[in-house]
Parts: structure tokens; sequence; C-alpha cells
């Protein structure tokens, strides 16, 4: 009777470690996700997209081995678009008509967040096994009780609301406050440069995770004012005008980061099985700010100037910017990269939207899709073919 219970047990325990192999297995072929949003870059403001004052190796490098989208549509300010990605729906079905709350600390906004009913990307992908991360910008309702770590992210480090000074990490408009948080809890870092601080949690979490599938969302606070880039790209722009100068420092900053991430899924041998999508949140920004009230929270002395310099972007032969409804305010650059899976060097033209990441990279990633109506549509059809017509015959904005 001992010698059966034995045998019972061997053949149990060797069942069950079958059966994580094989499920380990399944886990390590499925492929990795990394989402690369930017902030207030407008439609042609990378090398690949035309504007050869530019410096981009990296956005150039996804469209060299990817699909570049000509006519992809964003939102005309920052939260409807992030809803947009991550819920595959129009942001107005989970209240996300405008800007959100800023302050976490702030009880008085605790309404001014996305539904915690809403399904998420992370949490569709979380669902299918995958481990979930956010480094950057929510701007998706800041109160501790909603956020990334409630819907569906397994680690956030960033802030929860629109922008920060990346050096002293404060919320410069009105008074100001401070904006920097692991999960819910306030961190203080001030003198590092934001940027590339959250890069960093990005290279230490593909670090972390290189042998199973995860979902990384990188939502950078730049290009967005104010306009502090990194000294390196001083001296390759100093015979630009301004705006056009300081704005492509920043363009520059920003996609010196990327490029640190996909070095890093290179060193692990990953980037071939990771799809990456890098689009913007809306056009370039001309709004001009300066600090108005004495003894500001970040410490700024009253008149420090701190908006967009006047604008900078690049719109071709399209007019708008952020805030508006025209090409320049909601039309942004756009790039699906995955070289075990889709073209390289391809290029789209038909019309897409900021949902269709949504079921489009569930599809690819073959999770199955969450049982709540979807506005965005699976572009995988065009993806195969450039001849494939665009899913959506009218577009609509609120």
């Amino acid at each position: 009777m001992q010698v059966r219970s034995r045998i019972v047990a061997v053949l149990s325990l060797g069942l069950t470690w079958l059966m994580a192999t094989a499920m380990h297995a399944q886990n390590k072929h499925k492929p990795n996700v990394v989402i690369f949003l930017t902030d207030d870059q407008d439609t042609l403001d990378a090398h690949c997209y035309g504007s050869k004052d530019l410096y981009t190796p990296a956005i150039d490098g996804l469209a060299a081995n990817g699909v570049r989208f000509t006519q992809a549509y964003a939102h005309t300010v920052c939260c409807p678009t992030r809803a947009l990605l991550l819920t595959g729906r129009h942001p107005q079905r989970s209240a996300i008509n405008n800007w959100t709350q800023g302050d976490a600390k702030d009880p008085s906004g605790k309404g001014r967040n996305m539904h915690l009913e809403e399904a998420t990307l992370a949490e569709a992908l979380k669902e299918a096994d995958y481990k979930t991360a956010l480094f950057g910008k929510w701007h998706l309702g800041a109160h501790v009780d909603h956020g990334p770590t409630k819907q569906g992210f397994d680690e956030y480090f960033g802030h929860r609301g629109g922008f920060i000074d990346n050096k002293n990490h404060h919320f410069l408009h009105g008074k100001g406050f401070h904006d920097l948080y692991e999960g819910t809890t306030e961190v203080f870092e001030k003198g590092n440069y934001f940027p590339v601080m959250m890069t960093n949690r990005a290279l230490q979490y593909i670090d972390q995770h290189k042998d199973s599938p995860f979902f990384m969302c990188v939502a950078f606070n730049i290009p967005h004012y104010p306009q502090q880039s990194d000294k390196r790209f001083d001296e390759r722009y100093k015979d630009l005008k301004e705006p056009r100068r300081s704005y492509a420092k920043m363009i520059s900053t920003t996609d010196d980061c990327m490029g640190s991430i996909l070095k890093r899924l290179e060193k692990h041998s990953i980037r071939d099985n990771t799809i990456v999508l890098f689009m913007s949140d809306n056009g370039h920004s001309e709004e001009d700010y300066a600090i108005m009230v004495d003894d500001h929270a970040s410490g700024l002395p009253k008149g420090a100037n701190y908006g967009a310099n006047g604008g900078g972007g690049n719109t071709g032969k399209w007019t708008g910017r952020k805030g508006t409804f025209y090409e320049g305010g909601i039309r942004v650059p756009a790039i699906l990269s995955w070289p075990n899976g889709l073209p390289k060097g391809a290029v789209r033209d038909q019309a897409v939207i900021g949902a269709d990441w949504f079921p489009t990279l569930l599809d690819l990633c073959e999770v199955p899709q969450p049982r709540v109506k979807l506005d965005g549509q699976s572009l995988v059809s065009i993806l195969k073919s450039a001849d494939a017509p665009t899913p959506h015959n009218i577009m609509h904005w609120q």
C-alpha cells in the first residue's frame, strides 16, 4: 500500500512538473509588449516622417523594422488619448472627456478618475499570465483609490497627474504640488532627472522579467514642457532657430531613452519576439506658462518660465496643434514593430485611431478580447496587406 502511494505521489509530481514545463514553454513563446507613448510629439516629428532636421535613430529603427502609419489619430489632449489606448473605447465611456484630477492628495478630485470598471489592456494581458508595468505618466485620475495598480499594472513608477518638472518633480500650474509615486506611495528624488529615472526602471524591469512574457508601458513626460533636455544635444541643434531648437532637443532626448530600452531588449535576445508600439498622445504644444505666485511648492521663483516656448512642432501641410481638432492636433506618428511577426520597413496609409491598438495587440498575442463594447478595430488585416481597407468609415471625437 505504501509502495502504491509512493508511485502515485511520484506520478503526480511528475505530471505537475510536465504541466509547469509546458506552461513555461508556452509562456516563453508569447511575445512581449512594449508601448512607447510620447507626450506632445507632433505629426511629422521624427526623421523617418520627413523631419530631416531631427536626430531620431531609435524611432527610425522601429520604422525600418516594422510598420509605419501615416494617418494615425490620437486625441487633442493627453487624458482622452490614454483612455483610447488602454481601453480600446471612446474616452467618454469612461468619463475621460478632458483633463483629470492631478494631485493624489486632493480628496475633492476623487470623482475625476477613469472608471475602475473599465477593462484595460494591462488587465487583459495579466489574465493571460503577462507581467505588467507602467513607468512614467498615468494621467487618468490621480486618486489613490484609482490609478495603474488598480487597473491591471503590477508595478508603477511615475507621476499620476499631467506633467512634472523633470528635476524637482512638481506639477507647476497654480501653486504646484509634488507628484512622484511608487504605486500609491509618494517618493522624493529631487535633483534626479526624471526621463533617466523612468528609463532606468524600465531597464531593470526587462532584466527581471526577460524570461517570462511581460507588458511594459513607457509613458514619457516629454517632449512636453518644461523643455529640460539632455545637454548632450545642445551642440547638435545649436544652429536651429527657436522654438524649433528647444523642441528638437526634447525630441532627441525622448528618442535616446527609447533607444536605451530597445538596446536592453536586444542584449537579452528578446527584441525579435517583442511587439513595440510607438505613438504620440497629441500634437505639439504652443502653451507658454510662468510661475505666477510667490512661495510656489516647487521652489521656483515667481516669473520663472516653464512653457513650450511658442511651439516648434512640424505639421507639414496641415494646420493645428495640441488642443485642436485639426490634423496637427490629432494626427500623430505611430509605428508597430515585431520582427518575428510583422513586415519590416512597411508603410500603411489607412486611417487608424488610438483605440485600435487595444484589439490589435491582443490579436497579435492571441489573447481573448474582453467582453465589452470596443470602439477600436483590430488592424491585423492592414498589417498584413497595404491594400486592406481602413476599418473606420467615420471617426468620432468629443
